[in-house]
């Protein structure tokens, strides 16, 4: 086999690979977003949250957020988010403060941002629920 051929197999070879791959990664991605899209997110009962600084977290690749809830006398007085992978989802940074003025989960996701909306929304509440169990 000649060396052109050698090589020419081997770049087909390797656009397989990456067909492959690429194209894994999208049904995984496809199927988290479909999985975020079905969870409802809950409030937490804020009277049951007491004083303190709470972490959550959600990873839905390639999406993932980490939070931390200041709860002060029974209010959201703070969430700060610590990481926030998105990639095209930075829009959505504005929920943290939306559930502090809402005093709720029950915010609007933000459009074109809707994916990472609920990762983040959902590390919040992890983080709320983490409060009231322990």
């Amino acid at each position: 086999m000649s060396k052109r051929k050698k090589i020419t197999l081997i770049i087909i070879a390797l656009v397989l690979v990456l067909a492959a791959v690429g194209g894994g990664a999208y049904i995984v991605v496809k199927n988290n977003q479909k999985t975020v899209y079905a969870i409802d997110i809950q409030d937490v009962d804020l009277a049951l949250v007491q004083n303190g600084t709470y972490v959550g977290e959600y990873n839905a690749f390639p999406v993932s957020a980490k939070v931390e809830v200041t709860v002060t006398d029974h209010r959201i007085t703070a969430i700060d988010l610590i990481k926030h992978n998105n990639g095209q989802g930075g829009d959505a940074e504005v929920i943290p403060q939306m559930v502090v003025d809402a005093q709720s989960l029950q915010v609007d996701t933000v459009s074109g941002a809707t994916f990472s909306s609920k990762v983040i929304l959902l590390a919040i509440q992890n983080a709320l629920q983490n409060a009231v169990g322990e």
